[in-house]
């Protein structure tokens, strides 16, 4: 694995029907990743005003 990866993954739940939540070390929005079966996808994760949650970001 690179050194200095630009995802970070921050919350895992299940076995195969996976959850995880994403967080792009670069702009610090959160994603939602979901796999099932062979699906999966990735989308970004909104509020409850449907806009992207960002996390600050310490050391950019």
């Amino acid at each position: 694995m690179a050194k200095n990866e630009r995802f970070l993954k921050l919350y895992s739940q299940g076995t195969m029907n996976i959850m995880e939540i994403w967080l792009d070390k670069e702009t610090g929005v959160n994603y939602v990743f979901h796999a099932g079966g062979y699906a999966g996808g990735m989308t970004p994760l909104l509020d409850g005003e449907g806009k992207p949650v960002i996390t600050p970001l310490v050391n950019k």
